[in-house]
């Protein structure tokens, strides 16, 4: 430190408190929200506090500092962290007989209150889903207000609750829907569907999840004072909570299935969290598997937020994952995966 210059000082404080707010966010996957609400916040941040420490590895590197050594070893430690929000490449597809193929997309009531001015939303969100033709189709934030029909799909579950917003979710399969059902959050409008699908001679399960919002506003324009920055972060926290709650509820649910798993949805949280890790746990992310790029999924501007997954039972080969962040009638982008069910030997 004594043969530092001033600025160098002042980059190296920084760099020390970015390193230990980095080690604490490795660690929160790993401890229930209920316990630091607060710091769970810091889950949602772990890209910018990953490519923040990279930046700080090159500028030591470029002037030959020892310091270096502090973000190499925070780096090199959270590498595993890396290709959860970014992908280098690809697999290279080859279709099959046997693939089908899986969409997930919150769709925000088909703008049926007219937050976005575009107009015939679910007009274009019905031809897109057309274009795409997925197999099977979870959707989040389903409206029946809005008549939309997607005529494609033989079978259909559709849940929908609330007495003066009525909002649901779907399951849209072209295989036949066997049995179905749904978790009910405590004191909550969010909930979970499922599905049991005959798919040729297997039966696998689909769940459609849409947990608790944050209800943080994508609008980078909006005025936020600290008044305004305490009840982000109180609304924030008190979501992670109920959230570890739902995740838990899920956890349990699975348990009790022995078929295939599929789970889709809006977790409204990021790929860092002890909520995504709980619901996750031996099941592959079909972005890790086969994505590309960052895997954006919701309209943040400036912050390629990755909140919606498809995951998938170790039984079935990833084959494609893509997120359509170009595709913009939702707060929330579509996303699709290519999927195989490997036979048992």
């Amino acid at each position: 430190m004594k043969n530092l210059s001033i600025i160098n000082k002042i980059a190296f404080f920084f760099n020390i408190v970015l390193a230990m707010l980095t080690f604490v966010a490795y660690l929160l996957p790993f401890l229930a929200p209920k316990m630091f609400p607060f710091l769970s916040v810091l889950t949602l941040v772990m890209p910018l506090m990953l490519i923040l420490n990279l930046v700080f590895l090159f500028y030591w590197l470029l002037q030959f500092k020892r310091q270096v050594l502090l973000s190499a070893f925070v780096f090199l430690i959270g590498i595993t962290f890396f290709n959860k929000f970014y992908k280098f490449s690809g697999k290279d597809l080859i279709v099959e007989d046997n693939d089908f193929t899986v969409m997930s997309y919150n769709v925000r009531l088909f703008n049926v209150f007219e937050w976005m001015s575009k107009q015939n939303i679910s007009e274009d969100i019905v031809d897109f889903v057309a274009s795409q033709d997925p197999d099977i189709l979870c959707i989040q934030e389903y409206s029946t207000s809005a008549d939309v029909k997607f005529s494609d799909y033989k079978y259909k579950y559709i849940l929908m609750q609330g007495d003066n917003i009525r909002t649901g979710q779907a399951i849209f399969s072209k295989f036949p829907i066997i049995e179905k059902g749904e978790i009910d959050f405590p004191e909550s409008d969010n909930n979970v569907i499922f599905a049991d699908i005959k798919m040729r001679r297997d039966t696998i399960r689909v769940y459609s999840i849409h947990l608790q919002s944050t209800k943080i506003s994508p609008d980078i324009n909006e005025k936020i004072d600290e008044a305004k920055s305490k009840k982000i972060f109180r609304r924030m926290s008190e979501a992670f909570k109920e959230q570890q709650l739902q995740s838990e509820l899920i956890k349990e649910h699975k348990n009790e299935c022995h078929y295939p798993m599929i789970v889709c949805g809006d977790m409204n949280n990021s790929a860092f969290s002890y909520v995504y890790r709980n619901i996750k746990g031996n099941m592959n992310d079909a972005f890790e598997e086969a994505g590309e790029g960052f895997g954006k999924t919701y309209d943040y501007e400036f912050y390629p937020a990755r909140i919606d997954y498809i995951l998938t039972d170790k039984r079935f080969e990833v084959k494609n994952f893509k997120s359509f962040d170009n595709f913009v009638n939702s707060d929330h982008f579509p996303i699709t995966t290519r999927l195989m069910l490997k036979q048992e030997e």
